[in-house]
């Protein structure tokens, strides 16, 4: 097996990892606000809260480094309302604390993706006993 055959099966699991942490995030995010309003208000209210996790998508799909980096900053509306939600509002704190652990998830993730891919790949250099 050779160093950047094994870099890449890292890289092409970082982004699967990273796709199904921010598809679990939205899974959250969805459950949560389709139950806290009444039916016509909650699917507007619902798809209002998942832009910031579905628009960084299409460039997570197809490994644009650049998105990985942008997206980092959409998992913030997540984290503040899990905070906010977790201390203050006892009636959603499992579903809040749900939102919470998944966008921590998400955003470790697309850090791992970023580190991964920083460079072309681990040279004969980098390898130990090299």
């Amino acid at each position: 097996m050779t160093v950047n055959s094994d870099w890449s099966r890292q890289l092409a699991r970082a982004r699967r990892y990273t796709l199904a942490t921010a598809a679990v995030l939205a899974a959250c995010v969805a459950a949560a606000a389709l139950r806290s309003a009444p039916w016509p208000a909650n699917l507007a209210w619902t798809v209002a809260l998942l832009l910031p996790v579905v628009a960084p998508l299409p460039g997570l799909v197809r490994g644009q480094r650049r998105t990985y980096a942008w997206a980092t900053l959409c998992v913030a509306p997540y984290f503040i309302y899990g905070v906010t939600e977790v201390v203050a509002n006892p009636a959603v704190r499992a579903a809040a604390g749900a939102i919470l652990f998944a966008s921590l998830a998400w955003f470790v993730m697309l850090v791992r993706y970023l580190r991964l891919s920083r460079g072309a790949g681990p040279t004969a250099q980098d390898t130990p006993g090299a």
